[in-house]
């Protein structure tokens, strides 16, 4: 079987056979339909019914997070060790996990007339991470379960460089431990395109695959070898300015065993699922959309495009690329690393700009922007974050709000969760533990 190729550039273009497969899982389109279904959902809370890959913050999982993404600070990697001596008193997480550790909650379903009119919304349309924003309310402890409830706040038609009409749509998850307390506040910010779309337009189709000399590597290896977490070293907000400047971090060259190590960590298993055998057998039936045959005619997910450059040329990308959360854990590690144990992240919100492909470098700057005392007497810098890849193509940035301890003021800490989201969640709590006390009997 073949099919015709000639509207894809070059650099996008695949063996026919497997083209035919692409043409089947690239035929779904945005339309306008879609888009005012999806208007439905907006300003619904429900109630998350996944389960992750881990439901509860085990220190096994903590410390796999943590590696997953690249870093190695005691504080999130050993169970018994450093943690006990710190201010925290334990082990604690990485923040961004706190967004993909998922425990089902039970809660009140969408209204009936929403459901309906919103059933296969989007169906075929391929969905990525351009970014998002956290605040945090507390650290997660070992053995903290985490429950999400989650809502659409808004949603936008927009051009897109890379596939015409996009969609850009901002989800909101409230996450709270098992005694109901709201550890953070996540809101994703997701493109929706055509994946054929982008693929016949084929502005990224020229990239060529990054090659290394030893000279190339020595640079990488340079910054790797000068880099390390801040530690039980307390950075004084006193001691810090305007203008300073973070020292280097670099992550990659991206290969497939850097998304292994990924998944590994906790990442990816919803809502859609990496499944095995009978189970996977399952999942295809239940999505089939989200299968795709590949080039021996064997069906596999679509989310393979984050490590299988053919797949990933079907949506209008030249290689596999990497996961837009991954860059949000990279940029976390490198506020840790910047602030010490002592320091608290309070908030930080990231823009995807770029892809990040296998093979790229990605090398990460910082800068203090500026530095207050906040009316409650918060010691606080704001911060700005770049990452540049080995092309010098600025792929992504972010901005963070830290709590610094001072000289005067002691240690920083985190803030009340607004009254207006504590009554939401306490109610959300609530409702889950009423239904589950019903479910038992």
């Amino acid at each position: 079987m073949s099919t015709d190729q000639s509207e894809t550039p070059k650099g996008l273009r695949v063996d026919d056979a497997v083209a035919a497969e692409f043409d089947k899982a690239t035929a779904y389109k945005l339309t306008d339909e879609d888009i005012e279904r999806a208007r439905l959902l907006i300003g619904h809370n429900t109630a998350n019914r996944y389960q992750e890959l881990n439901s509860v913050a085990s220190p096994d999982a903590i410390r796999n997070w943590a590696l997953g993404v690249g870093d190695d600070n005691p504080l999130y990697t050993e169970e018994n060790g450093y943690g006990a001596g710190s201010r925290w008193g334990s082990q604690i997480a990485h923040a961004t996990q706190v967004g993909h550790i998922k425990t089902p909650m039970l809660g009140d379903p969408m209204p009936d007339e929403v459901k309906k009119a919103t059933k296969s919304v989007f169906r075929g349309i391929h969905v990525f991470v351009s970014g998002g924003s956290w605040e945090w309310f507390r650290p997660m402890y070992p053995g903290d379960r985490i429950f999400t409830y989650s809502g659409e706040e808004s949603l936008q038609v927009k051009q897109s460089e890379f596939a015409n009409r996009s969609v850009v749509k901002v989800r909101r998850d409230v996450a709270m431990n098992q005694h109901g307390d709201v550890v953070g506040i996540y809101r994703i910010l997701s493109i929706l395109t055509e994946r054929d779309t982008a693929r016949k337009k084929g502005k990224y189709a020229e990239i060529e695959p990054a090659t290394y000399t030893d000279e190339d590597y020595e640079r990488i290896d340079a910054i790797y070898a000068q880099e390390q977490p801040r530690g039980a070293d307390k950075r004084w907000w006193d001691d810090v300015n305007a203008g300073d400047q973070f020292d280097p971090m670099v992550k990659g060259p991206l290969t497939v065993t850097e998304q292994i190590a990924f998944h590994a960590g906790g990442y990816g298993f919803v809502p859609y699922g990496l499944r095995a055998g009978r189970v996977g057998y399952q999942n295809r039936k239940r999505i089939a959309p989200f299968y795709v045959k590949n080039a021996q005619g064997i069906w596999d997910v679509a989310q393979r495009l984050h490590w299988d450059s053919e797949w990933a040329k079907a949506i209008g990308n030249p290689m596999a690329y990497d996961y837009g959360v991954q860059r949000q854990c990279w940029f976390w590690h490198y506020l840790s690393d910047w602030a010490g144990d002592d320091a608290i992240v309070l908030k930080m919100d990231d823009s995807i700009r770029k892809f990040n492909y296998m093979g790229d470098t990605t090398f990460l700057s910082g800068e203090v922007v500026d530095k207050r005392v906040e009316p409650n007497g918060q010691t606080v810098v704001d911060v700005r974050m770049r990452m540049v890849n080995q092309r010098d193509t600025e792929t992504a940035y972010g901005n963070a709000t830290i709590a610094l301890p001072s000289k005067d003021r002691g240690l920083p800490i985190y803030p009340s969760v607004p009254d207006e989201i504590r009554q939401e969640a306490a109610k959300m709590y609530a409702r889950h533990n009423e239904l589950s006390a019903k479910k038992r009997r």
